[in-house]
Formats: C-alpha cells, structure tokens, sequence
C-alpha cells in the first residue's frame, strides 16, 4: 500500500475504532504495557512523550509515574483518540499531560529534549517505522532512551487471521507488514538502524481473554487496525467474515470463553 494510503486508513481507521477500543483491548494489551513501563523505568521530573498514544492508556499512567514535576505529552494520527484522551485527563484535572494529533513518522519535534519516549503497539502500522524511530531519536536529548512494544511473531498471535479475512474482502492489503517488526529480531534492527545504542529486547507470550464470540469479533473488526475496512462491509459481508473469523480461532474456546494466544515484543535503546 502507498504510505500516503496507508497513513489515510490508520488515521480515519482508528477514528472509527476509538469508542469500540478501550473495552476491547484494555485487559488483553496490559502486559505488553506492564513490561514496557517497566523497561522505561520513569523518574519523578522526566519529560515524555508517547506516540501512538490512543485513549491514553500508557500516557495516564507515564504521567502519574513521572509526578507534578514531569510532563507527558501524548500524539496520535486519529483525532478521535486525541479528543477521548483530552476529555478524561480535563475532566481528571490532570495538569501534567496534553495530546496533541501528529504522525510519528512526521513528529516536528526535533530538539524538544524529551527524557523518554514511549510507543506502545503504534510502529507496526506506520508505512516507513525506520523513518518514525529516525523521528522518534531527534525528539530525544542525548542520553534519552525509546520504549517500543509491538506484537510478535505471526504464528503465535491466534487473532492473525482476521486480517487476510479482512483483504479478502477489500482492494488493497490491510496493514501488509503488521507482523514484521515482531519476527526475530527485527525490532532490535530497526532501533540500530536508527542509530540508538545499547538496545535490547525482551518477548512475552500472554493470552487474549474474551467472554462470548461476539465480543472477539467486535474487538477485532469494529476496535482494531481494521475498523475503516470493516465499516464498509454491507450486513451480509460483515457476518460471512465473523463466520470465518470465528472459525479461525475455534481451538481457543476454553469451557466457557476464548484464550487467544498472542505475544509481544518490547524493546529499549539510547540515543547516544
């Protein structure tokens, strides 16, 4: 897909997603976010920002980590994100963090002097990710480090074919290279690539836990990369896909729920 396309379909994608994502992938992201709050270590006065950014699942907790002396600043590509984020941190009164809409890969941060960067689950569905971690290193003070987490290995996420359900269906390929990054050590290569130093890379195998058929489906398709897709399917395509979709991930019906496996990768480096 032609990264201009591709940056149009995150975009308005995930606009579509934002009311359907926070109850479709807050539990089932936790440890991936778990283990990279634990890599970025953040210290009380530290400067963050945190691409991607969603809701602000990452950017609440990074702020509070980083106290009244710190400051987050959390970007997004959807405006819908920026403006969900936005409301709960005016509505919490919470002085330290702001969102603002911006593309990783074109950030016009450089020489802001952040502390740390954070990027939980975002680089996978950027067209050029060595451009964005590249954007991503300008934004750092020499000595900053990134935080980066995306999914792993295709052949251990069971949700991984919703997406050739979902191309089957449309013109172009939806998120092509969304596994890549996660294969071997692809993640760890990109950073080096971008010039970080002393980076480093931990994988964790975790399970994906949803209640009902219905409620996998709707966090696949209606919450996640392929919700711009997915809302043009007329009634009848929509239900031949969750047939399939269900289909699919019929060995990981446990009693009385799924436990889809999954796992992530989350990587460190320094800008030297």
């Amino acid at each position: 897909m032609e990264p201009k396309l591709q940056r149009r379909v995150q975009r308005y994608g995930w606009d579509k997603a934002s009311a359907f994502y926070e109850d479709s992938w807050s539990e089932q992201l936790e440890p991936a976010q778990n283990l990279l709050m634990e890599m970025a270590d953040l210290k009380p006065g530290e400067k963050v920002v945190d691409m991607a950014c969603g809701t602000g699942l990452v950017s609440f907790r990074a702020a509070e980590r980083v106290g009244p002396t710190g400051s987050v600043l959390g970007t997004d590509i959807s405006d819908n994100m920026i403006k969900s984020a936005t409301a709960v941190a005016e509505a919490n009164n919470i002085t330290n963090l702001t969102f603002e809409r911006k593309d990783t890969e074109d950030l016009q941060l450089n020489g802001a002097n952040f502390d740390v960067a954070l990027d939980s689950l975002g680089l996978m569905y950027y067209p050029v990710p060595l451009k964005a971690c590249e954007e991503i290193r300008n934004a750092l003070k020499s000595g900053g480090r990134v935080v980066a987490a995306v999914w792993g290995q295709r052949d251990r996420c069971g949700w991984a074919e919703i997406f050739p359900i979902v191309d089957s269906r449309v013109e172009t390929d939806v998120c092509p290279l969304f596994f890549q990054l996660g294969t071997q050590d692809a993640l760890v290569k990109t950073f080096s690539m971008a010039e970080f130093i002393n980076v480093d890379f931990d994988r964790i195998s975790t399970s994906l836990h949803y209640e009902s058929p219905e409620e996998a489906c709707a966090a696949v398709f209606a919450g996640g990369p392929v919700a711009l897709a997915y809302s043009r399917f007329n009634e009848k395509t929509k239900e031949e896909a969750h047939t399939e979709y269900i289909e699919s991930i019929k060995d990981f019906w446990k009693d009385d729920h799924y436990e889809i496996p999954g796992e992530f990768v989350i990587g460190i480096g320094y800008k030297a």
